[in-house]
């Protein structure tokens, strides 16, 4: 059984200081996908490198304080992937990629960071644009190799994917045209949510983020941005996913898979 781990830390090291490490050591995960580490190099260097005794690789924004993805890992892979090779987006660390190539498989275990459009529509803009560059390098990853691809996306797909639907249809995450493009994606064939294919029904068990307004987090008033994405024959092998709520790490919930292969 392989167990994946996908998290939006907002900040590795205030994550930590809520027991984050303890828990891994406790949920014992192959892999651990991590989004908005909030830190450079120096940060990792010698007290994040590691996590419960999982091997880290990371992508580190320019920009200090900001974005920044990593894979946490219990297997060496036999190559590591940074990037999507468009400055704009890589200079912001939002894409990592590990390869674990063996005779029997071929397999790529990404972890992204999509932007948020919220703030602006200059960031909105900048979405747009990551959608359209990712797109391809999504088909070409689909198309060679098997893939797993883990992390906060930030868009909710469908009704089912958040509480407050109606009032949320003009917003950033939740957007017609954002909408739109997840459809394309998992209706090509070569991509599966795998939390939706396990539970087609499920809404507020799958939320993983709530805004830390208001009493979002206490009514449970969130949104399912959060995702594992497979190709094919990796989705069928899924056999449970579970959100994690019992403790806090940041304004996002672990959602956690547990495929029955090996690496």
């Amino acid at each position: 059984m392989l167990t994946v781990t996908t998290l939006n830390l907002n900040g590795i090291r205030s994550a930590a200081s809520k027991g984050l490490e303890d828990w891994v050591a406790a949920t014992a995960p192959d892999l651990l996908c991590v989004q908005e580490l909030k830190a450079q190099p120096p940060d990792m260097a010698g007290r994040f490198d590691t996590l419960a005794g999982l091997r880290g690789y990371f992508h580190c924004a320019v920009k200090k304080g900001y974005s920044g993805v990593g894979i946490y890992s219990r297997y060496e892979p036999s190559d590591v992937v940074i990037g999507i090779g468009v400055p704009e987006f890589d200079a912001e660390g939002r894409y990592l990629e590990l390869r674990f190539d063996t005779p029997a498989r071929r397999l790529s275990v990404v972890s992204v960071y999509f932007p948020s459009g919220s703030s602006s529509d200059e960031r909105q803009q900048a979405k747009f644009r990551f959608l359209d560059e990712i797109t391809p390098q999504l088909a070409r990853l689909a198309a060679e190799r098997e893939c797993l691809v883990c992390g906060d996306i930030n868009i909710a797909h469908t009704e089912k994917d958040l509480k407050n639907w109606r009032s949320n249809q003009r917003n950033s995450g939740f957007l017609p045209e954002e909408r739109a493009w997840m459809t394309q994606l998992l209706g090509g064939g070569a991509w599966v949510d795998v939390y939706r294919r396990l539970y087609p029904d499920a809404e507020g068990d799958g939320y993983t983020w709530w805004s830390q307004r208001g009493q979002a987090w206490a009514k449970n008033v969130g949104w399912r941005i959060d995702y594992q994405l497979a190709t094919p024959a990796l989705a069928a092998v899924a056999r449970s996913a579970s959100v994690y709520k019992a403790q806090r790490f940041s304004d996002h919930a672990p959602l956690t898979v547990r495929y029955e292969m090996g690496l």
